[in-house]
């Protein structure tokens, strides 16, 4: 342009040039190995033939290298060049300011010069800059992606359980959802962190065996807030029911601002707790721990925590284990009434015809498994679990869930990324089975349980990809849920769930 600097071609011009040159390049000598020799008069056994075709692909293959190797050092000349021209304006601009400050005492004519100086290489410096910024900015992103997509393979090398990707996957945006309302509450905390206890005084109710107790293993607190709110209006008395949540470190904050702002209603009692709170759990007494810490298990802690419930409320005596995605319709209280026969473990069986028996999740062909099960055992499902905890001390098992644990660090004796088979070994020969309506399941993968068998239960399982708060929920079933999510939550709206 008239009258302007000369043009230059912007950074990412030039690098884009150079990307499409080089593939040309590249491209040519694919064409050229690739390309047969050109058909001949003469016999293929003919020696000049062989010497001609031979003599032209060398004389081919060096000129392509050459000239890949002369742009390569125009790439590296350039790249010199401009660290050249930032290190040399650098060095004047420091000389300059050396030298305005050595003459501040000079007559304003004297200081002119210097003034016009400065001007005009701190405009070449600003045009510089700007010519190369778009080009480290390119730079900085592509390093910024490569880092986040590093650190989702790494979180997805971690999370490669099937149920749980199999919802994310289908679920969308909802996951994020999820995500954003843990980083809101935590916001909240940060904001105001006075105003929610650190470690709140624990009630006298936490440690009382005369209450109704449960157990809760999650790192999601809506989820959690559903069950507790739903078994809250269910019962008759719920100032006698105490529920313990346990869950990571890292999320434990944001379940103290929730209930913070919403109180468990009508006296129920809640504790929240991090599982590092309990200094028995570590890796020279869990092999869960050590397996996990020494990489030789990618599973979810929380869910085999539930093996240590004796330890972990060592002043109580019957403990009802629930999933967080259960929604309690009735009372639970005759749960603590239900006779166990002494045995450790109440829970409802989900066996019909052949199915659902132990040969569907233990293998088999492994001896210990052959001499010490029965394939033809009918399994029971998690979700609503009434535990013995006296009876679970005198058979010691939690003892022998460390034994299979540790007969099962290759993997052989069952998918260590499912925690039910560990239930049906440790509990076998141990289990009640409790009365189907107490526990209906099936909400989370099948569309035809009839709604009559859903009013008569005592509790309802999303268990299945299609979770409640996933956008993929049957519409049939998401409203049983969703009339116990408490809307005035601000945090929901922030949060885009579609409720």
């Amino acid at each position: 342009m008239a009258g302007g600097r000369p043009f230059r071609p912007s950074a990412p011009r030039r690098a884009a040039f150079a990307a499409l040159l080089t593939l040309l390049l590249l491209a040519s000598l694919a064409f050229l190995l690739s390309s047969p020799p050109a058909a001949s008069s003469r016999s293929p056994t003919s020696p000049p033939s062989r010497l001609a075709a031979i003599r032209r692909h060398a004389s081919d293959h060096a000129a392509v290298l050459a000239a890949y190797a002369a742009h390569a050092r125009r790439l590296k000349e350039s790249s010199a060049a401009q660290s050249l021209s930032f290190s040399t304006l650098s060095s004047d601009l420091s000389a300059l300011s050396s030298r305005l400050a050595a003459h501040r005492s000079l007559p304003e004519d004297a200081l002119k010069p210097l003034e016009k100086e400065a001007r005009d290489r701190i405009k070449f410096a600003r045009l510089l800059a700007a010519d190369s910024k778009e080009g480290f900015d390119t730079q900085s992103k592509i390093q910024k992606l490569s880092d986040t997509v590093f650190a989702v393979g790494e979180h997805l090398a971690r999370s490669r359980r099937a149920g749980r990707m199999s919802s994310r996957i289908a679920a969308g945006s909802t996951p994020k959802s999820l995500h954003c309302l843990s980083m809101r509450l935590l916001e909240a905390r940060l904001a105001k962190p006075s105003a929610f206890a650190d470690d709140p005084d624990p009630s006298p109710a936490f440690q009382d065996p005369s209450l109704y107790h449960y157990a809760i293993f999650s790192d999601n607190v809506l989820a959690v807030s559903v069950v507790i709110a739903s078994a809250t209006r269910a019962a008759a008395d719920p100032s006698r029911h105490v529920f313990h949540v346990v869950t990571a470190p890292m999320y434990l904050p944001a379940f103290r601002v929730w209930f913070a702002r919403r109180p468990p209603p009508l006296g129920v009692h809640v504790q929240l707790i991090a599982y590092s709170d309990f200094p028995f759990l570590n890796a020279s007494f869990s092999p869960v721990l050590r397996q996990i810490e020494t990489g030789k298990r990618d599973v979810a802690l929380l869910d085999y925590l539930r093996f240590y419930l004796p330890d972990m409320f060592p002043a109580l005596q019957r403990v009802v284990l629930l999933e967080d995605d259960v929604v309690v319709q009735k009372d639970l209280a005759g749960l603590w009434h239900v006779d166990l026969d002494g045995k450790v473990n109440g829970a409802v069986e989900m066996c019909f015809g052949g199915f659902r028996r132990y040969r569907k999740y233990l293998n088999f062909t492994q001896d210990i498994v052959r001499e010490r099960f029965s394939p033809g055992a009918c399994a029971w499902e998690y979700g609503v679990n009434v535990f013995d905890l006296q009876a679970w001390r005198r058979d010691g098992c939690t003892e022998l869930f460390h034994q299979y644990m540790e007969l099962n660090e290759d993997g052989e004796l069952w998918d260590p990324t499912s925690v039910l088979p560990a239930g049906l070994m440790a509990f076998y020969g141990n289990t009640k089975p409790l009365d189907k309506s107490w526990h209906v399941m099936g909400l989370g993968y099948n569309p035809s349980i009839s709604p009559e068998v859903i009013r008569g239960a005592a509790v309802i399982h999303f268990n299945g990809n299609m979770k409640p708060w996933l956008d993929v929920a049957f519409n049939q079933y998401k409203a049983l849920w969703t009339k116990h999510v408490d809307t005035e939550m601000e945090f929901l709206t922030l949060c885009n769930f579609g409720l």
